[in-house]
């Protein structure tokens, strides 16, 4: 696959089918995960994998009551802005009442990286890699956020260690189609030198594919 399609095709596939994603997949996922940059070479991650039905089973609930919270809290009184906004809330409502079905999740954790800059790249590789074999996956932290201490139980994480779960990624051959995420042009977001000074140029259709 094209970097470049991969870059921009790259997106949250919340909805998947049941398929399960095969052991090879699996190793490839993860073996481009560790070959990300990492601070000092520390490599300060471990990542777990959760394919065993009864195990979802009991995350399900768990991803559920987390993503209630979210709507009770961070997202309290937010309306939808727009139909992209709807459809979002759409699949990550899916997710929510779905998420025992998921084929695979891969649990990231990390210690002693706590603005994340070494564990979030190599999630990144993680999600890139999966787009070369045409698997879904969606980036969720809600249950390191919320359900911290029985997803830890749950899955046996030591608490005196210094762990921290980074994300939940989600991974399944997705039920919709691939495609460039609509965004506000580059130039809206973007300032040259000074804050608040525009750039001297202009991106009005994504520059993937080329015209």
């Amino acid at each position: 696959m094209d970097l470049y399609e991969a870059l921009y095709t790259t997106r949250a596939m919340r909805r998947v089918g049941p398929e399960p994603v095969p052991e090879g997949a699996v190793r490839q996922l993860l073996d481009a995960a560790v070959r990300a940059p990492s601070g000092s070479n520390a490599q300060n991650w471990r990542w777990l994998t959760v394919t065993d039905r009864e195990t979802m089973a009991r995350l399900g609930p768990l991803y559920a009551e987390a993503y209630d919270i979210l709507n009770n809290t961070v997202y309290a009184g937010i309306e939808p802005r727009d139909d992209q906004d709807v459809r979002v809330r759409s699949s990550s409502t899916w997710l929510a009442e779905h998420f025992a079905e998921v084929p695979l999740v891969i649990f990231a954790f990390h210690r002693n990286d706590p603005s994340g800059a070494s564990v979030y790249p190599a999630i990144w590789n993680l999600m890139l890699a999966a787009r070369g074999l045409g698997i879904g996956t969606t980036l969720t932290t809600i249950l390191g956020m919320f359900k911290s201490a029985e997803l830890f139980e749950l899955l046996g994480v030591p608490t005196d260690r210094g762990w921290t779960n980074a994300a939940a990624v989600t991974c399944g051959y997705p039920t919709g189609r691939w495609g460039v995420a609509a965004r506000r042009p580059v130039h809206d977001v973007v300032y040259a030198e000074r804050w608040g000074e525009a750039p001297g140029w202009r991106v009005d259709e994504p520059l993937w594919p080329a015209g």
